[in-house]
């Protein structure tokens, strides 16, 4: 929403009365700042993405903090916006502390009151130097120690999990991505044979992904997970559909009546676990704020329906993509499954733009195999580093690993082509690979033109269907991540 628009959510002004540090990040800047006789405007000018922003004033909160500097010996940060509204006037005693160009009053604060405000982002990963700006304000300027743990953390949510379901069966809905791995990792960790993993075949997976899932999962991990093949199920519910938000409404309706079909099977049920995480929560909304706006549905955000009788569990609620590696990582998860890239619940019905049909899942399978496989074997060279395409420390890593997440997106739309002497008419498909460690932002991946080439000429060679494949080089926000 905007602050300029008066129906807009607003600040109490008595909590910069309360003599306690206030930190406004972008809407929250702009807020202080129009509570406290500052003026916000709506004037055409918008920032989405990368800034660079020059510290002025040395405030408290960014003194001595920078990326570089510019000739003049001033401070500048690297920066990630996100913006559409300006504060075009400070409050009464505040002062600049940093601007870009198109943004004159980025950044407002009060040593004395301890109140600050940046229109950027410093909680994201793509500004460079936010970590330390959000440590200056807890650390110094709040007085603020450190003594949260991962470990810590592990212990706390196995109590609590203990205390809370008590001898009760848990139903897990493992999709045997990072994020549900996770969770049944931790379940099993705190209530070992209690839990039940049901993992749903939906037809729409990833080559090979329900035999990896059950090895990886049921073999290695040990937890009890019953594979239930709904493929038909779901193409048929899914016949025709070709909005977005329908499918994914679609798709999750049918994963509550597929578990609510075999939670009747197993006894003693009372609870449905799911590896949902902050993120999911963010983009789809919380249901209980009437302003808050949904960029996507997520089909295992929003509650259950009465008709299930279960109690929700959902031990990674609170926590960021980057966190849930953390903990998988101190539950002594193989790397494999902790550093595995994000898969959708919705799966490939997300990445197959307009209807559903198999010929598409078939010839997207096979795209994106052939494009995680060339990533997964292809090593990061010195000759990346002098080019700038990656960070120094990733020398010697594989593109994979370097990438967060690397998928291909099949597009309803065909173009003409030539294949030895005969035309073509046929499909195209869409590279996407970023990077990012909260899949709040992201960039997209500055993969080398030599490996692009060689998944390409792969893909049109090896999969029938497709002479076509484009590369996405947009970043989080504007886009999203997934294009559905």
């Amino acid at each position: 929403m905007s602050v300029a628009d008066s129906s807009s959510p607003g600040v109490d002004n008595q909590l910069f009365d309360l003599k306690v540090p206030v930190l406004g990040i972008c809407y929250g800047m702009q807020a202080m700042a129009k509570a406290l006789g500052g003026k916000v405007e709506s004037i055409g000018i918008r920032e989405f993405g990368h800034a660079t922003v020059r510290a002025r004033g040395h405030s408290r909160l960014l003194s001595e903090i920078s990326d570089k500097t510019n000739d003049r010996g001033h401070g500048l940060l690297d920066v990630w916006m996100s913006h559409g509204d300006l504060v075009t006037e400070l409050p009464n005693d505040f002062n600049t502390i940093c601007s870009t160009e198109n943004c004159p009053i980025a950044g407002i604060g009060n040593d004395e009151r301890l109140l600050y405000g940046l229109q950027f982002h410093p909680e994201v990963t793509h500004t460079k130097k936010g970590l330390q700006i959000i440590k200056r304000f807890v650390h110094e300027i709040c007085d603020v120690s450190t003594n949260w743990t991962m470990k810590n953390y592990v212990k706390e949510v196995i109590q609590n999990i203990k205390t809370k379901v008590g001898s009760d069966a848990v139903l897990l809905g493992l999709s045997g991505g990072v994020d549900s791995s996770v969770a049944a990792s931790l379940l099993h960790k705190a209530i070992g044979k209690q839990l039940i993993c049901i993992f749903v075949d939906h037809g729409m997976l990833r080559k090979d992904e329900a035999k990896n899932v059950m090895k990886e999962i049921s073999g290695k991990l040990g937890v009890n997970v019953c594979k239930i093949d709904a493929s038909n199920e779901f193409l048929e519910g899914l016949n025709g559909v070709t909005d977005p938000e329908e499918k994914r409404k679609i798709i999750g309706k049918l994963f509550v009546d597929v578990f609510q079909r075999e939670a009747k099977k197993i006894p003693n049920i009372k609870w449905l676990a799911q590896g949902t995480i902050y993120p999911d929560v963010i983009e789809s909304a919380d249901s209980n704020n009437k302003k808050a706006v949904k960029i996507k549905s997520h089909h295992n955000v929003g509650g259950l329906p009465e008709s299930l009788h279960l109690k929700l569990l959902e031990p990674l609620r609170e926590l960021f993509k980057d966190e849930v590696r953390s903990l998988g990582k101190t539950l002594g998860l193989d790397s494999e499954i902790i550093n595995r890239h994000p898969f959708p619940g919705p799966g490939l019905a997300v990445r197959i733009l307009g209807s559903i049909q198999r010929e598409y899942i078939q010839i997207l399978q096979k795209a994106d195999y052939i494009y995680t496989e060339k990533l997964k074997k292809t090593y990061i060279t010195k000759v990346d580093f002098d080019n700038e395409l990656c960070e120094e420390d990733q020398v010697g890593k594989s593109w994979y690993e370097a990438t967060s997440q690397a998928f291909v997106v099949f597009l309803p739309v065909k173009s003409v082509g030539v294949m030895g002497d005969s035309r073509t008419y046929e499909w195209t498909v869409v590279l996407r690979s970023v990077i990012t460690s909260d899949f709040m932002s992201a960039s997209w991946s500055r993969l080398p033109y030599r490996l692009i080439e060689e998944v390409s000429n792969q893909i049109i060679n090896e999969v029938p269907g497709i002479n076509r494949v484009v590369y996405d080089v947009s970043s989080k926000p504007p886009s999203t991540i997934e294009w559905e």
